[in-house]
């Protein structure tokens, strides 16, 4: 029996992480780059990658023809723009005539649902983004969905809350002395391990449900100020001091006030009740400690 083949658009920090894993379970991957140096060092972990920028309109290029083939799951990470969803817009086609398409997941975010004043959401909740990314964001979510309703294609949505994992979490904040401690009672963010993102994948891989929608954050939506705190804890320093949020506020950039815009408690039943799934890292804590863990691996002789 020929193995499964994973062609990921986008191996960014997620995908990789699910590339591996599948990789691992005897999986064949390729996947999309956006440089030769990358492309060489994807390359050296067996995974074939193709340069695509997503941007078709500025000297962008589609896949060479043939690269897909064989496809039997797809991953799509790219995010889309203004103009709408790159990887739709150049493959659309070719994927809706891929014959052995089992499985389609599109990675979104839990933005789209946009301000709900603390109240909790699930995936029946209304989306109503406020943020520009996150419109885009709900705008492809329909475009693929239409495209999955006229191809007859096993479409799965998966709405991310915050992402975080080994190189790229508040231990790396910290060590760069750039944390700080906003004090905004009642104001919780959601979050996810990576390694708990492609745990969700795979379970849903293999046992596809064409149309679902699941979110992706951890049992315990928490203050940001409370999580600096702990990793400050974990690297044995003292925690930046407190700052009232409409103090900071004026200091940040409006990238950095725009996360702070929606305040919502994100509910993550569904990947439990559905895909069986038992997160590895339920919150925050054991999700920190876990980098740490992980990061002293990688440093040992």
């Amino acid at each position: 029996m020929t193995a499964p083949r994973l062609f990921c658009f986008g191996l960014g920090f997620s995908a990789q992480v699910f590339a591996r894993d599948r990789q691992a379970a005897g999986w064949t991957v390729a996947g999309t780059c956006q440089s030769d140096a990358r492309r060489a060092a994807l390359a050296a972990q067996g995974i074939d990658a193709f340069l695509f920028d997503g941007n078709l309109s500025d000297g962008g290029r589609p896949l060479p023809p043939g690269a897909l083939d064989g496809a039997t799951h797809v991953l799509v990470s790219v995010p889309p723009g203004a103009d709408g969803d790159p990887v739709l817009a150049a493959h659309g086609a070719d994927l809706a005539a891929l014959p052995g398409l089992a499985w389609v997941g599109y990675l979104s975010t839990t933005g789209v649902y946009g301000d709900t004043g603390g109240a909790r959401v699930d995936e029946t909740a209304p989306v109503n983004p406020s943020q520009r990314r996150s419109k885009w964001r709900a705008e492809a979510e329909r475009a693929w969905m239409a495209w999955a309703e006229g191809a007859g294609r096993p479409l799965h949505i998966f709405r991310l809350a915050g992402i975080y994992g080994p190189g790229r979490s508040l231990l790396d904040t910290v060590r760069a002395g750039k944390a700080k401690r906003i004090d905004r009672p009642g104001h919780l963010f959601s979050r996810i391990h990576v390694d708990d993102i492609a745990r969700v994948l795979a379970a849903s891989a293999a046992r596809p449900r064409p149309g679902a929608v699941y979110n992706l954050c951890d049992d315990e939506p928490a203050p940001p100020a409370e999580v600096t705190a702990f990793a400050c804890s974990l690297l044995g320093v003292d925690p930046p001091p407190l700052v009232p949020f409409d103090v900071a506020a004026g200091e940040m950039s409006p990238m950095a006030l725009s996360f702070w815009h929606d305040n919502r408690r994100v509910d993550n039943g569904r990947i439990k009740r559905e895909l069986g799934v038992t997160l590895a890292h339920p919150d925050y804590r054991s999700g920190l400690r876990a980098v740490l863990a992980a990061e002293a691996e990688a440093t040992r002789p």
